[in-house]
């Protein structure tokens, strides 16, 4: 089976910026799409963004339009997402998951497997 390492978190200042990084290891990496999602305390895990392994194509949620970017190395099995104009309400742990499935996702149940998480906490 294959497993999701998250990396990159910590705590930072307001406009500030943080690159995370998901490695997949272990078994065949088959995934169709790579999605980072984040859950805040006392919130539901909710969908960051999303990016389709062989077209590269990408997705995000408003919240991170325009300040995140997501991106892959195939090679690596890695996926990344740049963080930048980091604002308080973006501190949440984020988690990267798996989607083995046909097109890319924002709901949580269709991704299959998740790494376990890195907190990332925004000081105003």
């Amino acid at each position: 089976q294959v497993q999701l390492v998250e990396s990159g978190g910590g705590l930072v200042q307001a406009g500030d910026s943080l690159r995370l990084t998901c490695t997949a290891s272990g078994g065949t990496f088959s995934a169709s799409v790579m999605g980072w999602f984040r859950q805040a305390p006392g919130k539901e895990r909710e969908f960051v963004s999303a990016i389709r392994w062989s077209a590269g194509s990408t997705d995000y949620a408003d919240s991170a339009k325009g300040r995140f970017t997501i991106s892959r190395d195939r090679d690596k099995n890695t996926v990344y997402l740049q963080m930048n104009s980091l604002k308080p309400e973006d501190t949440a742990v984020y988690y990267c998951a798996a989607r083995l499935g046909y097109g890319s996702s924002r709901w949580v149940a269709d991704y299959a497997d998740w790494g376990q998480g890195t907190q990332v906490t925004v000081s105003s």
